[in-house]
């Protein structure tokens, strides 16, 4: 992680947790734009870069979501459940390999084709995440399993399907308060004139 530049230097990095993830503490020094360095220390977290994909049936103008715990927010807002995009880490695989497998472990459909739409950092002032968004076609003839997740792994996820334009309307209820969710509505309502 030792990189420097014109307006970065980093003096050091100091690993504060490890588990699924890595909590680092970062000093660096900052050129501002009157040319000064001021130095300053910033908490990062490292939990591994991740795909999502929001899959959609035209002919039926349908998605296919999850809902499942996610801590975080139980322990903001007390709700036990989250209703998301289907997503996952990449582990080290490219995000096209692992996004169809997580397709099939979370939602039970096999799918051939994914299309790639763009790359984001969602909370990019603490987390180092960057995620792949995908879209993809499905039907009901694709499905091959009641999904739900690896019970190895800890999951336990509920399946959603819903029409595109119900699930805009979750996100207006605040029903879907996921951020990567509410990216891949919104993106796949306007692009398909939902």
């Amino acid at each position: 992680m030792e990189r420097n530049s014109q307006r970065v230097r980093i003096k050091s990095t100091q690993t504060l947790a490890q588990q699924r993830g890595k909590l680092m503490l970062a000093t660096f020094e900052q050129r501002t734009r009157n040319g000064e360095w001021q130095e300053r220390k910033r908490e990062v977290y490292d939990n591994g870069n991740s795909a999502t994909i929001l899959p959609y049936d035209a002919e039926r103008r349908t998605v296919l979501l999850t809902r499942q715990l996610r801590l975080p927010i139980y322990l903001q807002d007390g709700l036990e459940s989250s209703i998301e995009a289907c997503a996952g880490k990449l582990d080290g695989e490219k995000p096209e390999t692992r996004i169809v497998k997580e397709v099939e472990e979370e939602l039970g459909y096999r799918i051939a084709k994914v299309e790639r739409l763009f790359e984001l950092y969602v909370s990019p002032a603490t987390i180092m995440e960057k995620i792949v968004f995908f879209t993809c076609a499905y039907s009901p003839a694709d499905k091959v399993s009641d999904g739900g997740g690896l019970v190895e792994e800890g999951e336990d996820i509920e399946v959603i399907e819903t029409t595109l334009k119900q699930a805009a309307a979750m996100i207006a209820a605040g029903e879907i308060i996921d951020a990567k969710t509410v990216i891949l509505v919104q993106y796949l309502r306007e692009r398909v004139g939902d």
